[in-house]
């Protein structure tokens, strides 16, 4: 919230160049809820798959695409509507999901090879409320992707409360640099020219501002009141 209220303050005060009277009203294409629901189902599928099921989330995953791209044939047959999921995917540049493949493998082999349980011991000399700070240091640089997967398959123990720490300073610390964050690596190969790196820079420090301040709730919440 105050890096949204202090970001808001660098939009323009000024109303879009348009008239709506001669803009054409925006509708939902045939099977579009239908999608919009698979997608919600998806991500249900994958939590369900690995939390309860005991399989890979990714299974999960796969099965809501299969779904999805089931009912794009049943668009097709019924309503010519033609939608390929992988005409989507293609949109995304090779450099962005060769960036994800790559590092993610790197996070999987430093775990084959016992480095994170090595790096686990890290919290016990430093304290898991500093570690889990410098986890969100280091996904500004990184990615809090592969460091968040670096973090569970670590596997560290710790309690709810610092669990809750370190998916917070992760998923706030990503936006820290653009590139810290899959959304802002997706966006950058999305917008090249537009969104850059030195771009993200000049605003950065509200992120920092909101870094800052989500810790200090949380540290007032668990280790002052108690509240669980």
């Amino acid at each position: 919230i105050a890096t949204a209220f202090l970001l808001s303050k660098f939009v323009p005060d000024e109303k879009p160049h348009f008239d709506p009277s001669t803009e054409k009203p925006v509708e939902i294409k045939t099977g579009g809820k239908v999608m919009i629901y698979l997608g919600a189902f998806t991500i249900f599928s994958a939590v369900i798959s690995h939390q309860v099921l005991g399989l890979p989330a990714m299974w999960g995953m796969m099965f809501g695409l299969t779904l999805l791209q089931m009912y794009a044939f049943l668009l097709k047959r019924r309503y010519n509507e033609y939608f390929d999921i992988f005409t989507s995917i293609r949109k995304i540049e090779n450099d962005t999901l060769l960036f994800f493949f790559g590092i993610l493998s790197a996070v999987g082999a430093l775990h084959f090879l016992g480095y994170l349980s090595v790096a686990a011991k890290f919290y016990d000399i430093v304290g898991s409320t500093t570690a889990n700070i410098g986890v969100g240091l280091i996904s500004a640089v990184v990615d809090n992707v592969p460091v968040m997967s670096a973090v569970l398959k670590a596997n560290p123990d710790m309690g709810v409360d610092q669990w809750l720490l370190v998916t917070m300073t992760a998923g706030i610390g990503g936006s820290l640099i653009s590139f810290g964050s899959a959304a802002g690596v997706g966006v950058m190969g999305r917008l090249k020219g537009i969104y850059t790196f030195m771009a993200h820079i000049k605003l950065a420090w509200t992120v920092a501002v909101g870094y800052v301040i989500s810790i200090t709730i949380w540290y007032v919440q668990f280790e002052v009141l108690g509240l669980y």
